[in-house]
């Protein structure tokens, strides 16, 4: 799929039982709950080529379980266009 220019593919989160979006938590960006670890960031990872395992280095916070969720869940929900 190509994407426009200047925009950003996401995720619609609001029902991941492991983000939550809170305001002034990063701006009301969503994170993994409990962090400032932004949902989109697991994504961005494993598409540049990031294991499971890597990603936990880049945020040792986070589960292995936690991480395999968070990805599944993006997959499985249809991304919305971002301006």
């Amino acid at each position: 799929m190509k994407e426009a220019v200047g925009a950003v593919m996401t995720v619609d989160w609001s029902e991941c039982d492991l983000v939550e979006s809170v305001a002034g938590k990063v701006g009301g960006t969503p994170v993994v709950k409990g962090t400032r670890i932004l949902a989109d960031t697991i994504l961005t990872d494993e598409e540049l080529g990031a294991t499971v395992e890597e990603t936990q280095e880049s945020f040792p916070s986070l589960s292995l379980d936690t991480i395999r969720s968070i990805r599944a869940y993006g997959h499985s929900h249809k991304p919305m266009l971002q301006p």
